[in-house]
């Protein structure tokens, strides 16, 4: 059960950020007011939204998730694979000192909070150019230590692990192709996306409530039809930045 959740306003230069995409530049305007709804939505569903300010000389800032890992027992602050981004984290901790005892990942290891995916009370840890093994494994025994299991995944197709799998209850999975026929997930019913939806995989579960990207009809088909569980947000802004809805917030 989520309570609470931490976003940031993007900055006047989020524009700036790292980007594989080929989709053209960001609207600010309409970037500003799709985060506006994203977090009035979270409020919406009952959590206590902490919404930072702009990170001055940290343009990906905004997409928090990556900065730590929180589990009910611990916040594991990460070091990001991105050098740029390195820095991010230190605000974040100061931030979740206040609801957490705080863990750290230490170099050599590196680690990006989205590749990390808790499914009833076990951990997936994505090897991807974002987390290397080292980050992993510093990761897995602290979990260890916290009494939670984890298991490593190759990351082969997305920037990370979410951009291809979540989890949306009842033991399922909404998953790409490329990551169905996982065997460490052969226990997980799962919904597969179709091919040319994949960004639709990365959707945000909370509390029995699922947030999908908008513009992915036959995802949305495939999750139900009037489902007053399901929300649809438009993020095709972050997307432009490599983003999703799950980066921009850190949910505890």
């Amino acid at each position: 059960m989520f309570t609470h959740a931490i976003t940031r306003k993007p900055g006047p230069d989020f524009a700036s950020g790292i980007t594989t995409s080929l989709l053209g530049p960001p609207d600010s305007a309409l970037m500003m007011r799709q985060h506006a709804a994203y977090v009035d939505l979270l409020t919406s569903l009952g959590l206590e939204v902490v919404e930072l300010d702009p990170l001055p000389g940290y343009p990906d800032a905004y997409f928090v998730e990556d900065a730590a890992v929180v589990t009910p027992d611990v916040a594991v602050i990460t070091r990001p694979g991105a050098r740029s981004r390195r820095g991010e984290e230190k605000a974040i901790e100061l931030i979740l000192a206040q609801y957490r005892r705080i863990e750290r990942i230490r170099a050599p290891g590196t680690l990006d909070g989205g590749d990390v995916l808790a499914v009833d009370g076990h951990f997936f840890v994505g090897i991807s150019h974002r987390t290397n093994k080292e980050g992993a494994r510093q990761l897995g025994r602290i979990l260890e230590r916290y009494g939670n299991e984890w298991t490593s995944v190759p990351v082969t197709g997305g920037l990370h692990l979410k951009s291809s799998i979540n989890h949306i209850g009842n033991h399922t999975l909404l998953v790409t192709r490329a990551c169905a026929d996982l065997s460490v997930l052969k226990t997980f019913e799962k919904i597969v996306v179709e091919k040319g939806e994949e960004y639709a995989a990365n959707v945000l579960f909370i509390n029995g409530n699922l947030i999908v990207p908008k513009g992915f009809p036959e995802t949305r088909e495939q999750l139900g039809q009037a489902d007053g569980n399901l929300f649809e947000l438009d993020v095709s802004e972050a997307r432009k930045m490599d983003g999703g809805l799950t980066c921009m917030s850190l949910r505890f």
